[in-house]
């Protein structure tokens, strides 16, 4: 039994292949161009062009694939069903509304089955911990451009109703305990004022914490970089160089995590804790950092629970891919 993950991002495609015995065919990257901006027809034609790059890659055949896993960023509902808002990423005006995983198992002649990105992220983190474990429990919080998320529960990724279980991002904080902040009213592009991403993703240093902390620092050498998005990105590695605003910018993202985290302490009593994400795409040392920051961000806990472990998402620019091809070998192995 074989099985493809597919993790559709807005420019990217990036592939797996997972064998029955939980084996994967391919390390590290396999990337072929989305093309998502062109539209639905040319981009799903994109996916299946690429597929079958990956499985020549990994020295198999496309009919040996049973079941494709796919995930993409959202909105979209429990089935693959795009936001009839659109989406960042999906720009294009054929998008809205979109079956997308109908769309590919149309083209691929295959049985297609659906996550969003950071659920699948959330599967695959929680895989490398407790392999099918049907009893334990995890939360994963993807820090990107956004903030993702995922909570894994008897080993299924929590989706909801209608698809946005585990939208983590949106939750709102308790964010007037963190110091620092005095002045600042954090908006999130979903209209809620002091939810976690709102604090804590790439958008909002870029909106937020950096234009905030310039004003403390303005002999800072970003304040002198015009586009504000390119100053944002540099905030990342100036940070793990050791730079002290930089620091303190990070220092608030991992304080609000560290909020958000108490609070699915105290609601799931979790197994695990899991961060992933661009923000933490860096070295030893400033992982290590960040994740004693998000320890003192977090309440005092009980003596049984002071122990839940935080870990850093492992394979992290193919957790999505992986945990994707993980829900398609679930579905086959079912089947079977």
């Amino acid at each position: 039994m074989l099985v493809a993950g597919v993790d559709l991002g807005g420019t990217a495609v990036n592939y797996t292949l997972l064998n029955n015995e939980e084996k994967f065919l391919i390390d590290g990257l396999c990337e072929h161009p989305a093309r998502s901006t062109e539209g639905p027809k040319i981009c799903l034609r994109q996916i299946a062009d690429g597929l079958k790059i990956a499985v020549e890659k990994a020295g198999v055949k496309l009919d040996e694939v049973a079941v494709v896993g796919l995930d993409t960023p959202g909105p979209a509902s429990a089935t693959g069903k795009l936001s009839a808002k659109g989406s960042t990423n999906f720009v294009h005006a054929d998008w809205c509304n979109f079956d997308m995983r109908g769309g590919l198992e149309q083209i691929l002649g295959k049985p297609v089955v659906y996550l969003n990105d950071a659920n699948a992220a959330a599967l695959w983190g929680h895989f490398t911990l407790f392999g099918f474990d049907h009893k334990t429990t995890s939360i994963s919080c993807i820090i990107g451009t956004g903030h993702g998320g995922g909570i894994v529960m008897n080993g299924q990724v929590v989706i909801g109703r209608v698809g946005f279980g585990g939208e983590l991002g949106h939750v709102l904080i308790p964010w007037h305990k963190i110091e620092g902040l005095e002045g600042l009213n954090p908006e999130c592009n979903c209209g809620r004022n002091g939810d976690l991403e709102s604090l804590c993703s790439l958008t909002s240093i870029r909106r937020h914490l950096l234009p905030h902390f310039l004003k403390k620092y303005p002999g800072h050498e970003l304040a002198s970089v015009e586009d504000p998005h390119k100053a944002a990105y540099k905030v990342r590695g100036l940070a793990e160089k050791g730079d002290e605003m930089c620091r303190k910018i990070f220092q608030v993202e991992a304080r609000a995590l560290g909020l958000f985290f108490d609070q699915m302490v105290n609601t799931f009593d979790p197994d695990a804790l899991i961060v992933g994400g661009g923000a933490i795409e860096t070295g030893v040392e400033f992982q290590e950092w960040f994740v004693s920051e998000i320890r003192l961000g977090m309440g005092p806990q009980r003596t049984e629970q002071a122990d839940i472990p935080i870990h850093i998402m492992p394979n992290g620019d193919t957790a999505g891919a992986r945990g994707a091809a993980l829900e398609a070998l679930k579905v086959a192995r079912a089947a079977k």
